[in-house]
């Protein structure tokens, strides 16, 4: 049965969609017109002349809003055209688009801003969207579905495809990914992209296409292709993108490109116009840590600051860590800011409101201490401050209200709002005005359903190692002034009077039976995985003594140790002292899978703020609670994928998890004042996975398992190929297999998987089976993980398991080789596509191969649809053989090589005269050429060359293109093979 492809599945539907939401359809030839088309170049080269812009149109607007640019457009594209291809010139861009460039005014003799849209009145610009958007760049072509145009500069892409592909979305943006790499220029107008099967809608920036910032767009209406084009493609939601949700960013020196997501940019709409509201001055927002929190921030310090309703305001950031304070100022300056004050001091600060700056202030919380009260009693003072739920007790929430008493105040905070005095306290300085307490919230449910954050799973270590309930509880959990504990500093004033709990937890014997099972879990569990871990002690005398009994265990590099040291330490704690340089190695080091340290010995530094992706586990040996634990535990929590070639997913981060060496888990009700609801969303015990696995393995495996009926011989094979030849059924298996391999890579190594061990290392054969027979080359992830790939040798060596991948050599005998083989035909068809794409593949010079590879897969797809039977798809594929054996005879009888035989059966297909002698001049340019595939100069000319070797011989321009560009086009493609 035909499908429907993905032009009429989607692409046209978003067509129609934008125009109903006042885009301007531009049909394909009418924008390739605009652009520069002429007819009279070689098709060869259209693309390669096609400009990335209206131009035209681009010079009336760049005229009619900037009447004093004599210039025009003109010199303005050779601006853009030397913009550098990549994230750099992309920034650069940005600025461009924010109407931040300037050109110089000669009249007045002075620069000014160059606008190049209108945001106050948007109705001033023109907004249009077309398809097939075709580019060159001499190396590479591309063809974009659908962009997306404001005043003729491409802003938006999308790429559609059919839902009926599997992984659909993955491989529209692995499209994406290649495009950059292949046309960068494409990249520098352009800022968004998403890719579409008409059910997922996915979205991100250009120059960053990590899978864990490509984003769901989320809507009422899900799997609606109609209501996501409406929201995420209206034309004020792409303006506010352009001009404000689209961030640029330094982490370890390198440049990262962002996009808001859309609990940041309701959380920035929300708090904005609250700031701005003359009846209401407080605002709480509460958005999950790992969320966003910063760039929310920072994003609404800009919004007030730019807005005119704001009159030239004083908007302060109060944070509360030094090294969130030195990111904050590297961030806003790369806004662009130029009133922008670092009050590191309270006198600097002080002087700073009594002097009525306006501007942005970036301040650390204690500035506050002792401020003259009225020190500034402007309204339109706007305070954002961070981690609201500490500000509200003691002195400091005083003197700040009285300092300002006319501004408003609006809070962020990463944790729930505790059920304590402290919580009550927050919800009244800060959720006072709004019914439900706040203003904008993100909760963490709703971070682990959108993949912003991880579900964490704890586990409790042995009882032999765990603090007695007694003390714990007498200590500790049931002390009244640690209810609500808010910070480290806090929690360890607390800690330094229950001396009977610190005892337990430093005695010598018990530091060295914890380092021992650490480092063996680590080693079993964790390093297999390929994951880093924090191993948290009580203070930093339990820190130092950790680290010299880990490092009887594992290999001195594995860890460091990370505090904040004092001049009055002891030799111990000095000799583990790190210097600001050697601290700052270590993090990046610490953040980076292939460079040590593998394990971070902490218990106050690190355990707020720091964000490495890669930290999967953490030993926890410092009793916590509330606000400290969830900080603490939140660093687990980060999403990690890492990618490999071609952007195949090689790891993914399942979750976090905790290993309590305390006992704190064993109490979590009283350990964390929150609502239930939110306590349930937090952590789970890791027994819930062993429950999971069980169920998945008595219920869903038994039905694949009932495919091996003779140990996994060839009929087993057989009936394993012809079971999951539907595309459907396959793609159930693998979403199933991959689930319940999770869990075993999770649980692993564990005697509770002794009884399951036998069928799961089946259904792994399964799964190996049936993945290499239907997967091409290039795959969205890996075939397994790393402990059940152990599994899967063993298991497969015991039942000999072949069939699918016994490739056969492609020459004259393949053909009485196939017929005379063992098997069902099923498996014969399958063999003989990948011994087809195989031959193409080493012989990627020969253009038949690479054509006779691609008709080899489509029979495999027509067999797969069951648009031909078995027989039928094996007989169609023996006489590919059949027809490249002619072939070979009558190239070796001619003395060509591949490429000048694919060339002259292409001449003769199309009935160009002399096609013997033309494909002669054509294989000599190829030899004048040889840097064709690395030079663009080189490809140019070598693609002029072979136009005109074809040229001298008819006038049919249609002809000559059809052969230029199948040549070029499948010598490309066998890169990608």
């Amino acid at each position: 049965m035909p499908t429907s492809g993905e032009h009429k599945t989607v692409q046209a539907r978003i067509l129609e969609y934008a125009e109903a939401i006042d885009w301007t359809f531009v049909p394909r030839e009418e924008a390739e017109q605009r652009r520069g088309f002429d007819p009279d170049v070689p098709a060869a080269d259209r693309a390669r002349n096609r400009s990335l812009f209206f131009d035209d149109l681009l010079d009336a607007k760049v005229r009619e809003f900037n009447p004093r640019y004599a210039e025009a457009a003109g010199a303005l594209l050779g601006q853009f055209r030397h913009i550098r291809t990549d994230i750099y010139g992309n920034r650069d861009f940005v600025e461009q688009l924010r109407n931040r460039g300037t050109f110089f005014d000669h009249e007045e003799n002075r620069e000014r801003d160059l606008i190049l849209i209108d945001y106050d009145e948007p109705s001033n610009n023109v907004y249009e969207v077309t398809e097939e958007w075709a580019f060159h760049n001499g190396h590479y072509g591309t063809r974009e579905d659908v962009v997306f145009l404001i005043n003729g500069i491409p802003v938006l892409v999308i790429e559609c495809k059919n839902a009926s592909k599997d992984e659909a979305i993955a491989l529209g943006v692995d499209q994406i990914r290649r495009y950059h790499r292949e046309t960068p220029e494409l990249f520098v107008s352009q800022q968004l992209f998403t890719a579409t099967d008409a059910i997922g809608f996915s979205y991100g920036v250009s120059w960053n296409l990590v899978r864990r910032n490509i984003f769901n767009w989320k809507h009422e209406a899900v799997g609606q292709l109609e209501a996501k084009v409406n929201g995420f493609c209206a034309i004020p939601q792409v303006l506010a993108f352009l001009k404000d949700y689209i961030v640029f960013a330094e982490k370890d020196e390198e440049l990262h490109k962002y996009v808001l997501r859309q609990h940041q940019t309701g959380a920035v709409e929300a708090t904005v116009d609250r700031a701005l509201d003359a009846e209401r001055t407080r605002g709480l927002v509460w958005h999950t840590q790992g969320s966003g929190k910063t760039f929310t921030m920072i994003k609404t310090a800009e919004r007030l600051f730019r807005a005119h309703e704001a009159d030239k305001p004083t908007v302060l950031l109060m944070i509360d860590r030094n090294e969130l304070e030195d990111q904050m100022l590297k961030n806003l300056a790369a806004l662009g800011l130029g009133t922008l004050e670092h009050a590191s001091s309270i006198a600097r600060l002080n002087r700073l409101l009594r002097d009525d700056y306006r501007g942005i202030i970036v301040t650390m919380i204690h500035k506050f201490r002792d401020m003259p009260a009225d020190i500034n009693t402007r309204s339109n003072v706007y305070v954002l401050i961070d981690e609201a739920h500490r500000t509200t007790g003691g002195d400091l929430g005083n003197f700040l209200m009285a300092g300002l008493p006319n501004a408003t105040f609006l809070g962020f905070t990463g944790t729930p709002v505790d059920k304590t005095v402290y919580g009550r306290g927050t919800f009244k300085t800060f959720g006072c005005e709004d019914d439900r307490g706040y203003l904008h919230k993100y909760s963490i449910a709703e971070s682990i359903e959108d993949g912003t954050t991880l579900p964490l799973y704890y586990q409790l270590a042995p009882n032999e190692m765990l603090v007695p309930h007694e003390t714990l509880d007498a200590e500790f959990l049931s002390l009244a002034e640690a209810e609500g504990v808010a910070d480290i500093e806090e929690l360890n004033k607390i800690l330094e009077r229950a001396v009977n709990l610190k005892n337990f937890l430093k005695g010598r014997e018990r530091i060295q039976q914890v380092a021992q099972f650490v480092a063996e879990h680590y080693r079993q569990n964790v390093e297999p995985l390929g994951y880093k871990a924090f191993l948290v002690g009580v203070d930093r005398e339990a820190c130092a003594r950790y680290k010299h009994a880990l490092d009887e265990f594992l290999p001195p590099e594995y860890s460091e140790v990370v505090y904040t040291s004092s001049n009055n330490d002891s030799a111990a704690l000095k000799a583990l002292h790190l210097d600001p340089k050697k601290e700052r190695q270590i993090r990046k080091s610490f953040g980076k899978l292939d460079q040590y340290p593998k394990i971070l010995i902490v218990t106050e530094k690190l355990l707020t703020g720091f964000d490495a992706p890669v930290l999967y586990a953490m030993y926890l040996d410092k009793p916590m609670r509330d606000h400290t634990l969830l900080q603490a535990i939140a660093r687990v929590n980060r999403p990690f994928e890492k990618e490999g070639e071609n952007g195949t997913q090689e790891m993914v981060k399942p979750h976090g998890f905790v290993l309590d060496f305390v006992g704190i888990f064993d109490k979590l009700e009283k350990a964390l004042a929150f609502d239930s609801d939110e306590i349930n969303a937090i952590v789970k015990d890791l027994k819930l996975l062993k429950v999971l696995f069980q169920n998945k393995m008595e219920t869903r495996a038994p039905e694949y398992l009932g495919l091996i009926e003779r140990n996994f011989d060839d009929r087993d094979v057989d009936t394993l190929i012809e079971h999951f030849r539907d595309p459907e059924r396959r793609k159930e298996f693998f979403k199933e297999y991959k689930e319940i391999e999770m869990l075993y890579e999770i649980i692993s190594p564990d005697a509770f998987l002794r009884p399951f061990i036998d069928d799961y290392g089946t259904l792994s054969s399964i799964f190996q089976v049936v993945r290499k027979a239907y997967t091409r080359r290039v795959q969205v992830d890996r075939d397994f993980q790393r402990k059940t790939n152990n599994l899967v040798q063993e298991q497969v060596g015991s039942y000999g398991v072949s069939g699918v991948g016994d490739l056969v050599e492609i020459n004259a005998d393949t053909i009485e080789l196939i017929k005379n083989k063992e098997g069902g035909d099923g498996t014969k068809v399958i063999n003989l596509v990948k011994s087809i794409e195989k031959f193409a593949d080493e012989n990627s010079d020969d253009p038949y191969l690479i054509a006779m590879a691609e008709r080899a897969r489509l029979v495999q797809e027509s067999f797969e649809g069951r648009q031909v039977s078995t027989a039928e798809a094996l007989d169609a594929l023996l006489k590919e053989m059949e027809s490249n054996e002619a072939r070979k005879k009558e190239q070796a009888e001619k003395s060509f090589d591949g490429l000048t035989y694919f060339v002259y059966r292409s001449l003769l297909d199309t009935e160009i005269q002399n096609a013997e002698t033309v494909s002669q001049r054509i294989r000599q340019a190829f030899a004048d050429h040889p840097g064709w595939k690395s030079s663009d100069k080189a490809l140019r000319e070598l693609r002029r060359q072979v136009t005109f070797a074809i040229f001298a011989e008819t006038n049919d321009l249609d002809r000559v293109t059809a052969v230029v560009d199948e040549l070029f086009s499948l010598l490309a493609r066998a890169d990608r093979i």
